[in-house]
């Protein structure tokens, strides 16, 4: 559709990672990373530049993980501007160029980096119809941008390039600016194929795991036998037989190994006779959950209260609780993590797929104790991604071979590297308590979660720890009290976040983190109390839910899974079919989700088969219908995966999970049928799609077993033992039920 340069060249040439959706040889000499510009996110020149030629350049702060969201910005500003989408460009993630935005994280990409860029281009629009009102000698309000021209309806026209002075877009965005009206859009709210696709199908993509520069050695990291373990010795001497060795790297007890070619360094750090000390601090694997409740808890955080939930649950004639855990997951990205990393003159260049670019230039700039003004990150897409994975350690790794041996270094991670040593999502335990009154109503609810301790901040970079440098790290798993608050109007409530001082493996975000496990208790609650009290689960919810909108959309799904009609399951047949339902309202304050989910479980070996998901998504204005049904389909896809396979396993030392044996994720043939149900508000706020729909899958799942079986599952991940251990207690508890007193 759109004639491409090519992004090799271009790479190698300026060191810029440009998204060339349309980028023109001529647009493509003016985007030289050499250009002084402001990065300043109150600017519209921090955001936007256009051409001579007409050829608009967005420099954006937040990063195409693979998401689509590239091809939503570029729809957004081509709006707003009225032009081509084949005329916008976008140069993403580069310090040198693109303001800091924040984190890629959280969906907040088109909800708060989408609107900056909407501000933006408003304010230019306006600059550019005030120029025209004076070279065209046109009142203003009879002018209007159409197709990148210029003009009112009769009479002469210019393309805005014509129009554009070299000052006019230095100025502060005006929030006022008038933006369009959704009932003028042309190119947002329409479905627009994802413009990566077609070099991603035709292998012509660069992703980190391709990038290459020219002069550019390889790195490996030896790691040690347990997680802090020390470096007692090693010998160079081991590996004098392998060609091409450059150099080993020893700071600390960061331990490295520099060649010629990949495979050199490979053998390098496979072959090089070293000796760790011994370390076993780690829980045993067994007693994790006993342990997280034995963690000291430096606070607590209450995240809502309402009335007196204790007295009230103390009160009431019937009493409910439960406990639900959540496993230790990985991200398993299926590529494993990149970086090429260039030291020269007192000055670091990397080449990097982290998502937080801005605050890796930070961290790397403390670790090799150079101002932040001397580093440079510049973004390049990896394979795979949605949280803090190993992409920052694999730059830091990267950072130290390089500034060693004072040439380029890049720096592959193996699968054992990324599974072993990136950042963990942590283990979660919830507490869930109700009372009912006497009239089946729900007097109180107490909920209780039991997470690490951290604030908003940076991960530790694995390279530098070992080299005993300072990376400004703290102990941070990401959000993980989000949506610990339920969406339901109870008379009283209390939900506490327990913050523990430790946690077995160093922790950060994962996709939907904290929403994810919060919500996987919550709605698995909700359910078990409408059993309790023999409501359906739908009703239920809708009887203690006031948003008009939740209630709108949980009906909208009802209608499209046919909840209320249906089929009753047959609990005594080898393979019974449930559904199960569960709602979020993300963080109570932005996009809904319901689901359902059909399950089908083998009552004889304990097997779950995830055959579909009804989804009904409203996420205010959509701004390309097909890039967001892409997401929600991943959302479902992933964490089906996460509810039914993933665990990290471990013994005193590290992990044990190393490898796709050992830390399973969902096969193809796994992957169950996604039907979506999209609810668009074109005159509401934009709000995200990459995490939402996550949160409501696990317990979605469980309460779909409990219908098939009558089993309650409340442990992630429902593997196929804890499926038939759950069968058999209800066997036995049922037997032990019959039997005469």
């Amino acid at each position: 559709m759109n004639r491409m340069i090519d992004r090799r060249s271009l790479l190698q040439a300026t060191g810029a990672l440009v998204v060339t959706f349309s980028l023109t040889p001529s647009g493509a000499e003016a985007q030289s990373a050499s250009a002084a510009k402001t990065v300043s996110p109150d600017r519209v020149d921090g955001f936007l530049a256009i051409g001579t030629d007409g050829k608009v350049t967005v420099y954006s702060g937040k990063v195409d993980l693979g998401t689509g969201v590239l091809t939503a910005l570029t729809q957004i500003v081509a709006e707003e501007l009225d032009v081509p989408m084949s005329d916008v460009a976008v140069i993403q993630g580069d310090t040198a160029l693109t303001p800091d935005q924040g984190t890629t994280s959280g969906s907040f990409s088109i909800q708060n980096g989408g609107i900056q860029l909407r501000q933006a281009a408003a304010t230019a629009r306006r600059a550019i119809l005030r120029q025209a009102s004076v070279v065209l000698r046109r009142d203003i309000s009879t002018l209007a941008i159409r197709n990148g021209v210029v003009g009112a309806a009769i009479g002469p026209k210019l393309p805005i390039g014509e129009l554009v002075t070299d000052t006019m877009l230095a100025r502060d965005i005006e929030k006022e600016a008038p933006e369009k009206a959704a009932a003028d859009y042309t190119i947002v709210g329409k479905p627009v194929l994802r413009l990566d696709i077609g070099d991603k199908i035709l292998a012509r993509f660069t992703y980190m795991q391709d990038f290459k520069i020219p002069g550019m050695l390889h790195g490996r990291v030896v790691r040690p036998s347990g997680f802090g373990a020390t470096l007692v010795s090693h010998d160079t001497s081991s590996i004098a037989h392998i060609p091409g060795i450059v150099k080993v790297v020893r700071i600390d007890n960061f331990l490295g190994i520099v060649a010629e070619t990949e495979w050199s360094a490979i053998r390098g750090a496979r072959q090089l006779a070293v000796t760790w000390s011994k370390w076993d601090g780690l829980p045993e694997q067994d007693k994790l959950w006993q342990h997280v409740r034995d963690t000291p808890i430096v606070r607590d955080d209450v995240t809502s209260s309402v009335g007196a939930a204790r007295a009230a649950h103390a009160a009431a004639p019937r009493q409910l609780s439960a406990t639900y855990d959540f496993a230790i997951h990985t991200h398993g990205s299926i590529g494993p993590s990149c970086a090429v990393a260039s030291f020269a003159d007192g000055k670091l260049t990397c080449w990097t797929a982290s998502q937080a670019v801005h605050d890796l230039r930070r961290q790397l700039a403390a670790m090799v104790a150079v101002s932040d003004a001397d580093v440079r990150c510049i973004y390049v897409e990896g394979a795979g991604c949605y949280g803090r994975n190993g992409h920052e350690d694999a730059a830091a790794d990267a950072a130290l071979l390089a500034r060693a041996v004072g040439k380029p270094v890049r720096v592959q991670w193996m699968r054992s590297d990324e599974h072993g040593w990136d950042p963990k999502g942590p283990p979660t335990l919830l507490d869930m308590r109700a009372g009912i009154d006497p009239d089946g109503n729900v007097a109180a609810w107490e909920s209780e979660l039991f997470v690490p301790d951290g604030a908003a901040g940076y991960v530790t970079l694995v390279g530098a720890g070992l080299a005993g440098l300072d990376s400004l790290g703290k102990l941070n798993p990401g959000g993980v009290l989000n949506d610990l608050a339920i969406p339901y109007d109870f008379p009283n409530l209390t939900t506490t976040a327990h913050r523990l001082e430790t946690t077995p493996l160093k922790p950060a975000w994962i996709r939907s983190p904290g929403r994810l496990q919060n919500t996987f208790a919550n709605e698995s609650f909700i359910d078990e109390i409408a059993d309790h009290i023999g409501a359906d689960p739908l009703e239920f919810r809708l009887r203690y839910l006031a948003d008009a909108r939740g209630k709108e959309l949980l009906e909208r799904l009802a209608r499209l899974s046919k909840w209320r009609e249906r089929p009753k399951p047959d609990r005594n047949a080898d393979i019974v079919t449930g559904h199960g339902l569960a709602y979020v309202k993300y963080e109570l304050v932005r996009t809904y989700v319901g689901a359902v989910a059909e399950v089908a479980v083998n009552r004889k070996t304990g097997e779950l088969a995830v055959k579909r998901f009804h989804v009904a998504h409203d996420c205010g204005q959509i701004i390309n219908p097909d890039g967001l049904r892409n997401q929600i389909e991943g959302c479902i896809v992933q964490t089906v995966s996460r509810t039914i396979k993933e665990q990290v396993t471990f013994d005193r030392s590290m992990v044990t999970s190393l490898d796709w044996a050992s830390y399973p994720i969902l096969t193809f043939l796994e992957v169950p049928d996604v039907v979506i149900d999209l609810i668009d508000k074109p005159n509401e706020a934009p709000w995200g799609g990459g995490e939402p729909a996550c949160a409501v899958v696990p317990a979605a799942i469980g309460n779909a077993v409990f219908e098939a079986t009558g089993v309650r599952l409340r442990s992630v991940p429902f593997t196929p033992a804890k499926v038939s251990a759950a069968l058999r207690a209800a066997r036995h508890h049922a037997g032990a039920l019959v039997q005469p007193h």
